[in-house]
């Protein structure tokens, strides 16, 4: 695995961000998954911080992330630095996006460490900005 095929793994999900509406949103397409690909969210809620294996993953996602209803208007790639591993890559980006809901636009800022091997993600480590996310979902329109 070289850092231009854990680079082009990425970019391949960020555009699955903005093509995916609604429901359909994801940050991490089933196809880029590997079967035991572990997902991390440290300073996801407690219960929700660890998810081994794709299918772990798409269940949660079907059920309480489908439940999000965004769709994605910007990834903005904040900055992506490789490290002396080729199979890791370490990403941070804002999203921007509206809330279906409630029509509210908001972005939120997240750092992630993403592991790729053979072309497909083995872990994804997402420190996202809780806080963040939580005035998103929760805020009414003006």
């Amino acid at each position: 695995m070289t850092a231009a095929t854990t680079l082009a793994v990425y970019r391949r999900l960020q555009e699955a961000v903005l093509t995916g509406k609604g429901a359909d949103a994801t940050l991490l397409p089933e196809d880029l998954l590997a079967e035991d690909v572990l997902i991390e969210l440290p300073f996801a809620p407690e219960g929700r911080r660890r998810y081994q294996g794709r299918e772990a993953w798409l269940t949660y996602y079907r059920s309480a992330g489908a439940g999000l209803f965004i769709d994605f208007e910007e990834f903005r790639e904040l900055s992506t630095h490789s490290t002396s591993d080729p199979e890791v890559l370490v990403v941070e980006y804002e999203l921007t996006g509206k809330v279906l809901a409630t029509g509210v636009r908001s972005s939120v800022t997240c750092i992630a460490v993403l592991r790729v091997r053979d072309g497909l993600v083995t872990n994804w480590r997402e420190y996202q900005d809780i806080p963040a996310i939580t005035e998103a979902l929760t805020r009414q329109p003006e």
